[in-house]
């Protein structure tokens, strides 16, 4: 195969709900999206999960598109072959920028699938037919209001609810749904939100409530305080932001300050990436599972391939589309089916069309690199 083009793309999505965490709320979600094609017409898309501004990560839309457009997109244009992981190979030089580096890995992975025939997840080497999915609650304007959404939620039946916490915000409404709902697996998320004098607090009222996994409540450097919350703890406690490659996953590991890995597919660079990341975790016993970043149709198809591989085996934050935008790029749709699972799209690639005139109207600008 050979690369003839390479569109880049700002597109913004109207969310059907504003999504709140600790960092903020958002009730848009501009992002940019990449379609390669060869000299024979073959496409392969891939989504960047940044955000406009640096809270999540200190990736931005405007740090993405200077790598990508400066350095990556002419290290690619520049590779011999389209393969994904001669990409990672040829950009490990570069430091860091690593939600730059998946959107095209995605996209080559996408591309290279449908050059074959098969689907992302056959490709990757997964067999699974369906994966198990939760859905994440974002922090709501009251307690009531977070009891009853909870409930709607389960009533359309999603399995595993994760409540998002942050300081203030965290046992009252986590107590609530747990004697609203007392059968539930809950999961909580702080996103970094408390500091590291917290681990007491913490254990106490996710233990008394049944909480059976805490995620990522420290900052992404503060190994040592997650190993003191996991010591012993009754849940399991999850790292995400910390861990952004292979290194910082073995540093975490030997510390034993995870019981549970969130892959994200941009937080690491890609889907070939993060499976290895996934098998390094199975083989020190950790189990892992794939999270979400509010990704349009086109990323959470990736992310639901990556969810088919072996190595995870939690369910995973890859909700319905109806749970996202007002209008998404993709069909079908994904919908939550038995079991509180999503079918894994069959079709070459990500195994879903893109709608053109939908993409043309979430379009905020656009340009095209050639060879």
């Amino acid at each position: 195969m050979h690369l003839s083009s390479a569109r880049l793309s700002e597109v913004e999505l109207e969310l059907v709900e504003p999504f709140e965490t600790s960092f903020g709320v958002e009730r848009h979600r501009r992002f940019l999206l990449l379609r390669l094609e060869t000299a024979d017409g073959l496409l392969g898309w891939g989504e960047c999960v940044a955000s406009a501004d640096p809270l999540y990560s200190s990736e931005t839309l405007a740090t993405v598109r200077e790598m990508l457009t400066g350095h990556f997109l002419p290290a690619l244009f520049r590779q011999p072959s389209l393969d994904p992981e001669e990409f990672v190979r040829a950009t490990a030089r570069f430091r860091g920028h690593r939600m730059a580096k998946a959107t095209i890995e995605t996209a080559l992975v996408d591309l290279s699938a449908r050059s074959r025939g098969l689907s992302v997840s056959r490709f990757l080497g997964g067999a699974r037919r369906r994966v198990a999915v939760g859905v994440s609650v974002g922090i709501q304007p009251t307690v009531a209001g977070l009891v009853r959404r909870v409930g709607e939620y389960l009533d359309a039946g999603y399995r595993r609810i994760k409540l998002k916490v942050r300081p203030g915000w965290d046992e009252v409404p986590v107590r609530a749904v747990r004697h609203a709902y007392p059968d539930i697996e809950i999961w909580v998320d702080a996103n970094q939100a408390y500091p590291v004098t917290a681990v007491g607090k913490i254990r106490r009222w996710a233990a008394d409530h049944h909480v059976a996994q805490v995620e990522q409540p420290f900052p992404e450097r503060a190994i040592r305080a997650h190993a003191r919350l996991a010591e012993g703890a009754p849940f399991r406690v999850c790292l995400d932001e910390s861990i952004v490659d292979a290194v910082s996953l073995e540093d975490a590991l030997d510390a034993r300050a995870l019981s549970s890995l969130n892959v994200k597919t941009g937080r690491v660079g890609g889907l070939t990436v993060g499976r290895a990341l996934a098998r390094t975790a199975r083989r020190a016993g950790v189990p892992s599972w794939i999270g979400g970043m509010l990704e349009s149709g086109i990323g959470r198809a990736h992310n639901v391939h990556l969810a088919a591989l072996a190595p995870f085996t939690l369910p995973a934050d890859l909700s319905a589309s109806d749970r996202y935008y007002r209008e998404d790029l993709v069909d079908p749709p994904f919908v939550l089916g038995p079991g509180s699972t999503l079918e894994v799209p069959r079709g070459p690639g990500i195994g879903v069309e893109i709608v053109e005139r939908r993409l043309s109207r979430a379009t905020r600008a656009s340009r095209t690199f050639r060879r």
